[in-house]
């Protein structure tokens, strides 16, 4: 039996009669509208900005498109949400931003524009829509508040979803007989071989900037080594063992790997690999299509993509962003059209096909899209190891987020100790989650 989560929007799209009656084109009652969108600066979103014409052609709905860096989209969206009127019709969000959002009831629950008929496009087929990334990015309410469950409510679609994917370079892995690492003790192994076998070459490019940054690429390890942030009563065992084996692992990564790499954000580690800086990279697969273009690229041709090393499991990130309607908008119909349209299979295998990110199942098996971009199959694979709960998206995750960021990064440049620091963001953390009242019930 399919998960409730998904049943909203397979329920509305099936009975929905898209375009009967005397509607001949459901979009004609929004011809001159003008949407204004609040879009990232990503490789994925600059992957939609070529496709947006298409939309326009077809529906007559102009799209204005305010593109901002990740963070300070965050900042502006934070903002525009507590007007009474937005400007915003449709804004794209990170993943962690879900939870703020939703409690501070800002978006639209979806389940009313699927049910209207003359909205929905009984083509949409949401059974397509990746699993882990509707999980992750799309549900609130179900499980821990913001998992899939029998209460849990659809309130964005995945849209420049990520997972992550180890790539490596094939010609210097052949050249010295490193073995493409399946596990984390060849993971490591390797990021600090190449700097031994290949003077001036980093082993691994890594976030590890101060901040989220640092965080994230904690993170990146916790889950597949075996760790979580909380136990299911919420209690903080970020400190336990595979904890520390996580931070161990990020310094082992970080002190291997390019020059400046203490400094790395994502953009930053990709660049250094980009630029044969670094044998390896392991963080999102939005990064992959720059990897292959020679005009900016000198290892063009020369990158292998395997699913992220197993640790004590596999345990692929989920991340990146969705798409949603705010509760302020002014234009919801129209911006849930043009939601609709990018997500559909015909919308995600353009934006694809321009070098974004699939949110769809079939999508990843387009035989066109694995012709134009080999790696597709990879991470079609490892979709099948994304974690959705590798990190907790809850309202007080920002608070403890950055306190992970600041203490790792310690860790990483001013050698703290990984369990002196974890025990201190545990402590931390349960002060923070005691006074949101998550012990209330205990």
């Amino acid at each position: 039996m399919r998960k409730h989560w998904k049943a909203t929007l397979a329920m509305a799209t099936g009975l929905a009669l898209w375009a009967s009656g005397t509607a001949a084109n459901p979009y004609e009652p929004y011809e001159g509208t003008t949407l204004v969108v609040n879009f990232p600066a990503h490789p994925h979103y600059n992957a939609v900005m070529k496709v947006l014409p298409e939309f326009t052609k077809e529906t007559g709905i102009r799209v204005e498109v305010d593109q901002l860096q990740y963070l300070k989209m965050r900042e502006r969206q934070t903002l525009e949400l507590t007007k009474a009127r937005g400007d915003y019709d449709l804004i794209a969000y990170v993943v962690f931003s879900k939870a703020d959002y939703v409690f501070a009831d800002q978006l639209e629950n979806l389940a009313r524009f699927f049910m209207n008929p003359k909205l929905a496009d009984p083509n949409y087929d949401s059974e397509d829509l990746i699993d882990g990334y509707v999980q992750n990015i799309g549900v609130a309410g179900g499980v821990k508040g913001y998992l899939p469950g029998k209460t849990g409510s659809t309130f964005g679609i995945p849209f420049g979803s990520e997972t992550s994917v180890l790539a490596y370079r094939k010609d210097i892995f052949e050249k010295h007989g490193i073995p493409v690492p399946e596990t984390y003790d060849q993971l490591l192994e390797a990021a600090c071989k190449i700097p031994e076998v290949e003077p001036g070459m980093g082993g691994m490019a890594s976030r590890a900037a101060s901040g989220h940054q640092a965080s994230h690429a904690f993170l990146l390890h916790l889950a597949p080594l075996g760790g979580r942030v909380f136990d299911d009563s919420w209690n903080p065992i970020i400190n336990n063992d595979a904890g520390v084996a996580a931070a161990k692992a990020l310094k082992t990564i970080v002190d291997c790997g390019p020059e400046g790499a203490q400094t790395f954000g994502p953009a930053e580690a990709a660049a250094a690999f980009k630029q044969g800086q670094a044998a390896m990279f392991m963080d999102s697969i939005a990064f992959a299509a720059g990897f292959e273009d020679p005009s900016s690229s000198t290892v063009a041709g020369k990158v292998g993509y395997a699913l992220h090393p197993a640790g004590v499991r596999r345990g692929s990130q989920t991340g990146g962003f969705g798409i949603a309607i705010p509760k302020n908008a002014q234009n919801k119909e129209a911006a849930f059209l043009l939601m609709q349209w990018l997500t559909s299979k015909k919308g995600d295998l353009l934006v694809a096909m321009a070098g974004g990110n699939p949110s769809r199942f079939s999508t990843y098996q387009n035989a066109e899209l694995n012709e134009k971009y080999p790696y597709s199959a990879t991470f079609g694979e490892a979709l099948k190891y994304a974690d959705p709960d590798w990190r907790p998206i809850i309202p007080t995750w920002g608070k403890i987020n950055a306190d992970i960021g600041t203490t790792m990064s310690k860790v990483l440049t001013e050698d703290l100790d990984p369990q002196e620091a974890l025990n201190g963001v545990a402590e931390r953390a349960r002060a923070i989650m005691d006074e949101a009242g998550y012990y209330t019930w205990q």
